[in-house]
């Protein structure tokens, strides 16, 4: 998941979906199953949605989904949903709670980070038969496994891209984007000198959610944060280090800063004191809105240069069922409505989320986007953090080493192994 507190995001109008869009094949329930191991937990048979549903969704997706859910009464008229929105920075304590207490609701929205967590707990309804995965990003797909069991589906996804301001790029010398790590070093000390930028690039210098910019170099790197197992970190490598001295390397060189507020990215951007920076598809709206109309045509986003491989981060909500549901036959129901393609399309119109189904980035609205397209291309190799239970406490020590790096000047090769103890001692959490 995002740091979803310090997100910001383009919304654009809603479009209505047509009952045609929403028309959904049913999905019955068998009995549970174990939730070990790597079989799903019931099969799907036919019939219409039916009864009561309580829904839990955080921020603008709670807010907005009501309207969706509407279209989904229509296609199902026995049944009746309640939507709960619940904001951001009061969603975690909120679902561990109620799974204590177990007072969860049927289905529910949750961050991608949170699934090792919530299905170590015992929280999460293992995915049934009936429920094609095979459709969606392979990265998003892999933040509903854990310890070899699918939970839930992906709902959404993000991902980050380089955005560069294309006038200035071809005023250093670029016609095209660079493709590997050396050229956007290039690119970047061009628009310092010959661009008139004071900072070629502006990355975050770490402290809170630098982790989800500086863990895709080392992955281009060919680094792991854990084992194939999933049962230790590996953050001391080779790879890491060498992502994190590529990654220093532009604020000792002068290239980037460390004095530039995190909320003035766009600033920096549209005056060209900072042209290029890694984000996602939801700042293309701050940036065209603040730069006005002689802005728009001059943005440009390319994917994230290559070492080994162009590997960005995936980020987004899951969509799951819990296990306390008594009403997990029409749960599932729901949860296969949310994927189907037509849907995930209607749901960008109406939140600006991008959909988790690749053939959704056919529809019109997006495919016919000048940037958009860049960012599904992207999101083919992006990756996630494994679902452990521990991976948010691990992330946090993360940051906290990263700005030791840049602000402090600790080595790269100290910073992964600093890392790699904090990590060590915090474990991975599963069982």
């Amino acid at each position: 998941m995002f740091t979803h507190s310090i997100r910001r995001r383009l919304v654009i109008g809603s479009a209505a979906l047509t009952a045609t869009a929403l028309a959904l094949a049913g999905c019955g329930r068998s009995e549970d199953t174990p939730s070990g191991g790597s079989q799903p937990a019931a099969t799907i048979s036919d019939g219409p949605a039916t009864g009561n549903l309580t829904v839990w969704a955080m921020g603008t997706e709670g807010e907005n989904l009501p309207k969706l859910m509407e279209q989904f009464k229509q296609a199902n008229p026995g049944v009746n949903v309640t939507v709960t929105p619940i904001p951001w920075d009061a969603a975690h304590n909120k679902f561990t709670t109620a799974i204590t207490a177990n007072t969860l609701p049927d289905a529910a929205m949750v961050g991608t980070t949170w699934m090792g967590e919530f299905a170590d707990l015992g929280a999460l309804d293992p995915t049934p038969q009936g429920i094609d995965s095979s459709g969606f990003f392979p990265g998003a797909l892999d933040t509903t496994k854990v310890g070899g069991t699918q939970y839930g589906v992906p709902w959404y996804v993000e991902t980050r891209s380089v955005y560069y301001r294309k006038d200035l790029a071809a005023k250093a010398g670029f016609s095209t984007p660079p493709t590997d790590w050396d050229g956007l070093k290039a690119m970047a000390k061009a628009m310092q000198d010959k661009a008139g930028a004071k900072y070629g690039i502006n990355l975050t210098p770490g402290g809170t959610g630098s982790w989800q910019t500086v863990m895709p170099f080392a992955w281009s790197a060919g680094a792991s944060i854990t084992g194939d197992d999933q049962k230790e970190f590996t953050f001391d490598t080779p790879q890491l280090q060498e992502a994190l001295t590529y990654y220093q390397s532009f604020f000792t060189g002068k290239l980037a800063g460390t004095d530039i507020p995190p909320d003035n990215t766009e600033a920096y951007f549209v005056t060209g004191k900072a042209p290029i920076f890694i984000s996602g598809p939801w700042m293309a709206g701050s940036v065209a809105k603040l730069g006005g109309a002689a802005m728009k045509p001059n943005i440009g986003v390319f994917e994230l240069p290559a070492n080994k491989t162009s590997t960005s981060f995936v980020g987004g909500s899951d969509f799951v069922v819990f296990k306390s549901s008594k009403n997990k036959d029409s749960a599932w129901k729901l949860v296969k409505f949310l994927s189907d393609p037509k849907t995930q399309a209607a749901w960008y119109k109406m939140s600006s989320d991008l959909p988790a189904v690749k053939s959704a980035w056919q529809d019109p609205s997006i495919a016919g986007d000048p940037l958009l397209p860049v960012f599904g291309k992207q999101l083919e190799t992006a990756k996630a953090p494994p679902s452990v239970p521990n991976w948010e406490q691990v992330a946090t020590a993360f940051d906290a080493e990263v700005e030791k790096m840049v602000k402090a000047g600790q080595s790269p090769a100290d910073t992964a192994k600093a890392i790699q103890a904090k990590a060590s001692q915090i474990g991975t959490g599963g069982s």
